[in-house]
């Protein structure tokens, strides 16, 4: 399987949106371009942020839609054309209903299980096969409850659980980076046993955006 060469984060534009459960997907890429030294410029011909980072020894471009969430596909489509890459080297991270915070799953196509950002990547490219980072915010129990949910911000506990799920994730990245999707899938869905990695949450912060 070709390496991952882009990596997006869905979620949507603007200050009031950056501490959302919605933006898990921002905040997951936020924390890359930490992590590896990289720093988010506008690019309007994107339509989003982008930053190039080196992982692994690789160039590996990460994007943040400047479009709300269900426009996400015309910031993917894009970058993909521009940087002549197919849908399999593209990795889409977004928030995801269906798993407790503090869980994160790694995913190669698929539906996109009424998630509005991949719903709209898989219209315009025409089917689900790139690969996807599912990070949990939970469910708040009834479906009419979801909109403010997801548009609203997690308990203190609820995203030190999310941030750490996060810093997992990214552990991992390498492995996806070079190809070995699966490898990085099992690491990352393995549960820690003892002598794990002390991750540190009374100090566990959010990444600071960076546009």
């Amino acid at each position: 399987m070709a390496g991952v060469r882009l990596i997006v984060g869905l979620g949507n534009p603007g200050p009031e949106h950056i501490r959302t459960r919605h933006n898990a997907g921002f905040w997951f890429v936020d924390a890359l371009a930490e992590r590896f030294g990289g720093r988010f410029n506008v690019d309007s011909k994107l339509f989003g942020s982008t930053c190039r980072v080196e992982i692994a020894g690789q160039p590996v471009w990460l994007l943040k839609p400047a479009t709300f969430m269900n426009l996400s596909g015309k910031s993917v489509v894009a970058a993909l054309r521009f940087w002549k890459l197919e849908p399999e080297q593209a990795l889409l991270a977004h928030d995801e209903l269906d798993l407790p915070p503090g869980t994160v799953r790694l995913k190669f196509d698929g539906g996109h299980g009424g998630q509005n950002g991949l719903r709209d990547t898989m219209r315009l490219i025409g089917h689900g096969g790139f690969h996807r980072l599912r990070v949990g915010i939970g469910h708040p129990g009834h479906r009419d409850r979801v909109t403010p949910w997801v548009l609203g911000r997690a308990s203190g506990d609820d995203e030190t659980l999310i941030l750490r799920a996060i810093d997992d994730a990214i552990d991992v990245m390498p492995l996806a980076v070079q190809g070995n999707f699966m490898d990085a899938m099992t690491r990352l869905h393995t549960p820690k046993g003892a002598g794990a990695r002390d991750w540190g949450l009374a100090t566990c912060q959010p990444p600071v955006p960076r546009s």
